[in-house]
């Protein structure tokens, strides 16, 4: 067994969790960053496929795609996130209500080095210049991204598990997806607060009827985005594009910075109304996010070709 991969993959684990309990950082974005987001895809599809297999009673065939797996690359994935989500939960739900304004700051400036790994990724893929269809579908997509996340639902007080299910099929796939964080879109549906409680407080049914929405999220979800991203790579890329700048809305730091949850679980803070800020409420927020931008970007430059 290679340890240097391991420790690397749950490393890289660990920031996509620590991501997936922001509202407004997608753990998308993060895997993109650290280029691993193709393969992330294309191993989740694979897993998809081999469950098919499995529920449609072909053994054998389940067995050959669950044997050509990289298990270790999941594994230490998945440790990773599970570690950050229960590690955490806690200290990034009091970060977000006693700092807002500088912690949207700091995840704004990560967004736009996402922002710019896109981009510069895509040239590099690209044969041609943009065609003007591409640039059309990134900013169509950005404004609809940014209309979306101007809406905000009224906390679930007492949420049944139907709603549990149902919050985790669509936040997973937002997760998947650069731009769209799972945590605001649950935020979106009135369903953050109580999400960060049931982790909080190891409510273990809830859990796992969120895993469960999640899981089957994702077994529908992932191969029609592995099918884009292999069809159409240039639309799919411009799209992902569009859902990067869409989503610094949610990160505009003022008037609350980053919508959250409040010190009543059962509120939650309007982080979607936009303002200008004074260069005294200004200063500190732009700082950090040009700091932690221009770290995460070089960063994201530095990463390996194939990651293992």
């Amino acid at each position: 067994m290679q340890t240097k991969p391991l420790i690397a993959n749950t490393l890289r684990g660990f920031a996509i969790g620590t991501a997936d309990l922001v509202p407004g950082v997608s753990g998308g974005t993060i895997a993109l960053l650290l280029g691993i987001y193709n393969r992330l895809i294309e191993t989740i599809a694979q897993m998809v496929a081999g469950l098919t297999q499995l529920l449609r009673g072909n053994a054998s065939q389940a067995e050959a795609q669950f044997k050509e797996l990289p298990w270790l690359f999941i594994l230490s994935l998945i440790v990773g996130i599970v570690a950050a989500v229960f590690s955490l939960a806690p200290l990034m739900s009091w970060l977000l209500e006693q700092y807002p304004e500088e912690m949207a700051g700091v995840f704004s400036g990560i967004v736009l080095a996402a922002i710019a790994t896109a981009w510069q990724t895509s040239r590099h893929n690209a044969q041609s210049k943009f065609h003007p269809l591409e640039v059309l579908v990134a900013a169509a997509v950005a404004a609809g991204l940014f209309v979306l996340l101007g809406i905000s639902a009224e906390p679930h007080a007492d949420p049944t598990l139907i709603i549990f299910f149902g919050s985790g099929a669509l936040a997973i796939c937002a997760m998947v997806l650069p731009g769209i964080s799972g945590s605001f879109l649950l935020l979106i549906i009135g369903m953050y607060g109580s999400t960060l409680e049931a982790v909080s407080d190891r409510e273990l049914q809830k859990l796992l009827v969120l895993l469960a929405g999640a899981v089957v999220g994702l077994a529908v979800f992932t191969p029609w985005l592995k099918l884009c991203l292999n069809s159409a790579p240039r639309i799919t890329n411009s799209v992902l594009l569009g859902l990067l700048v869409g989503s610094l809305r949610v990160l505009w730091p003022w008037p609350d910075g980053v919508g959250v949850v409040s010190e009543d679980s059962n509120k939650a803070i309007d982080g979607t109304k936009l303002q200008w800020p004074t260069w005294e409420e200004a200063w500190l927020p732009i700082l950090l996010g040009i700091g932690f931008g221009a770290l995460i970007f070089v960063l994201s430059r530095l990463k390996p070709a194939n990651p293992e």
